[in-house]
Protein backbone atom coordinates (compact mmCIF):
# COMPACT_ATOMS: atom_id res chain seq x y z
CA UNK A 1 0.00 0.00 0.00
CA UNK A 2 1.42 3.31 -0.84
CA UNK A 3 2.42 5.68 1.54
CA UNK A 4 -0.40 8.77 0.81
CA UNK A 5 -2.90 5.77 0.95
CA UNK A 6 -1.97 4.32 4.08
CA UNK A 7 -2.23 7.65 5.96
CA UNK A 8 -5.22 9.00 4.27
CA UNK A 9 -7.30 5.87 5.54
CA UNK A 10 -5.68 6.12 8.88
CA UNK A 11 -6.91 9.66 9.36
CA UNK A 12 -10.65 8.65 8.05
CA UNK A 13 -10.01 5.65 10.81
CA UNK A 14 -8.90 8.25 13.71
CA UNK A 15 -11.58 10.97 12.63
CA UNK A 16 -14.69 7.96 12.58
CA UNK A 17 -13.52 7.17 16.07
CA UNK A 18 -13.45 10.63 17.12
CA UNK A 19 -17.10 11.12 15.82
CA UNK A 20 -17.98 8.16 16.98
CA UNK A 21 -16.81 8.79 20.62
CA UNK A 22 -18.34 12.47 20.42
CA UNK A 23 -21.04 10.72 20.00
CA UNK A 24 -21.57 8.39 22.92
CA UNK A 25 -20.16 11.57 24.61
CA UNK A 26 -23.49 13.72 23.99
CA UNK A 27 -25.81 11.07 23.08
CA UNK A 28 -24.90 8.80 26.93
CA UNK A 29 -28.65 6.88 25.85
CA UNK A 30 -26.95 5.81 22.78
CA UNK A 31 -24.58 3.13 24.90
CA UNK A 32 -27.49 1.18 25.82
CA UNK A 33 -27.27 -0.21 22.20
CA UNK A 34 -24.45 -2.14 20.82
CA UNK A 35 -23.11 -2.15 17.41
CA UNK A 36 -20.13 -4.99 17.75
CA UNK A 37 -21.76 -7.90 15.41
CA UNK A 38 -20.23 -11.16 17.53
CA UNK A 39 -22.67 -9.58 20.44
CA UNK A 40 -25.37 -9.00 18.30
CA UNK A 41 -25.43 -12.46 16.63
CA UNK A 42 -23.86 -14.60 19.32
CA UNK A 43 -24.76 -13.02 22.76
CA UNK A 44 -21.41 -13.08 24.19
CA UNK A 45 -19.11 -9.53 24.09
CA UNK A 46 -15.59 -9.54 21.65
CA UNK A 47 -12.37 -8.74 22.34
CA UNK A 48 -13.32 -5.34 21.79
CA UNK A 49 -16.50 -5.05 23.61
CA UNK A 50 -16.07 -1.88 26.11
CA UNK A 51 -13.29 0.36 24.29
CA UNK A 52 -15.79 2.80 23.68
CA UNK A 53 -16.78 3.50 27.79
CA UNK A 54 -13.38 2.02 28.41
CA UNK A 55 -11.99 5.62 26.28
CA UNK A 56 -14.63 7.73 28.23
CA UNK A 57 -13.34 6.96 31.52
CA UNK A 58 -10.01 7.25 30.56
CA UNK A 59 -10.94 11.05 29.56
CA UNK A 60 -12.62 11.50 32.83
CA UNK A 61 -9.42 10.47 34.01
CA UNK A 62 -10.66 6.86 35.71
CA UNK A 63 -8.14 5.17 34.61
CA UNK A 64 -8.83 1.81 37.04
CA UNK A 65 -12.00 2.34 35.32
CA UNK A 66 -10.95 1.98 31.96
CA UNK A 67 -8.24 -0.72 32.42
CA UNK A 68 -12.08 -2.55 34.47
CA UNK A 69 -13.82 -2.04 31.18
CA UNK A 70 -11.45 -3.17 28.31
CA UNK A 71 -7.48 -2.65 28.47
CA UNK A 72 -7.83 -2.22 24.27
CA UNK A 73 -9.33 1.31 25.40
CA UNK A 74 -5.55 2.58 26.57
CA UNK A 75 -4.46 1.15 23.45
CA UNK A 76 -7.00 3.19 21.29
CA UNK A 77 -6.93 5.56 23.05
CA UNK A 78 -2.74 6.36 22.75
CA UNK A 79 -3.22 5.49 18.85
CA UNK A 80 -6.21 8.35 18.24
CA UNK A 81 -4.76 10.87 20.17
CA UNK A 82 -0.79 10.19 18.90
CA UNK A 83 -1.41 8.96 14.78
CA UNK A 84 -3.18 11.72 14.04
CA UNK A 85 -0.22 14.30 15.20
CA UNK A 86 2.46 12.07 13.92
CA UNK A 87 0.90 11.49 10.10
CA UNK A 88 -0.15 15.26 9.62
CA UNK A 89 3.83 16.55 10.85
CA UNK A 90 4.98 13.20 8.09
CA UNK A 91 2.81 14.84 5.77
CA UNK A 92 3.89 18.39 6.33
CA UNK A 93 7.80 17.97 6.15
CA UNK A 94 7.21 15.67 3.74
CA UNK A 95 8.28 12.93 5.36
CA UNK A 96 7.89 8.84 5.75
CA UNK A 97 8.51 7.76 9.48
CA UNK A 98 5.09 6.67 10.50
CA UNK A 99 4.88 4.60 6.66
CA UNK A 100 8.58 3.25 7.68
CA UNK A 101 7.44 2.34 11.52
CA UNK A 102 4.30 0.57 9.89
CA UNK A 103 6.29 -1.42 7.69
CA UNK A 104 9.10 -2.70 10.17
CA UNK A 105 5.89 -3.23 12.78
CA UNK A 106 4.02 -5.13 9.64
CA UNK A 107 7.46 -7.46 9.19
CA UNK A 108 7.89 -7.74 12.97
CA UNK A 109 4.03 -8.87 14.25
CA UNK A 110 4.32 -11.47 11.23
CA UNK A 111 6.63 -13.45 13.42
CA UNK A 112 5.72 -16.08 15.51
CA UNK A 113 7.91 -15.60 18.41
CA UNK A 114 5.51 -12.10 18.77
CA UNK A 115 2.50 -12.96 16.93
CA UNK A 116 1.79 -16.10 19.30
CA UNK A 117 2.15 -14.22 22.46
CA UNK A 118 0.28 -11.19 21.32
CA UNK A 119 -3.02 -13.44 19.68
CA UNK A 120 -2.80 -15.28 23.83
CA UNK A 121 -3.21 -12.17 25.13
CA UNK A 122 -6.34 -11.24 22.66
CA UNK A 123 -7.89 -14.33 23.63
CA UNK A 124 -7.40 -13.70 27.69
CA UNK A 125 -8.62 -10.03 27.03
CA UNK A 126 -11.46 -12.04 24.87
CA UNK A 127 -12.01 -14.23 28.41
CA UNK A 128 -11.77 -11.12 30.63
CA UNK A 129 -14.62 -9.17 28.42
CA UNK A 130 -16.97 -12.46 28.47
CA UNK A 131 -16.47 -13.32 32.60
CA UNK A 132 -16.00 -9.51 33.97
CA UNK A 133 -18.62 -8.42 36.27
CA UNK A 134 -19.49 -4.83 35.23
Amino acid sequence: MSKNKLYYILLIACLAGFIYLLYHLYYPESNKYSVCIIKNILGFPCPSCGSTRAIQLLFKADFIGSLAMNPFGIIISAILILLPFWIVIDLILKKETFYTFYNKMECLLKQKKIAIPLIILVILNWIWNINKVI
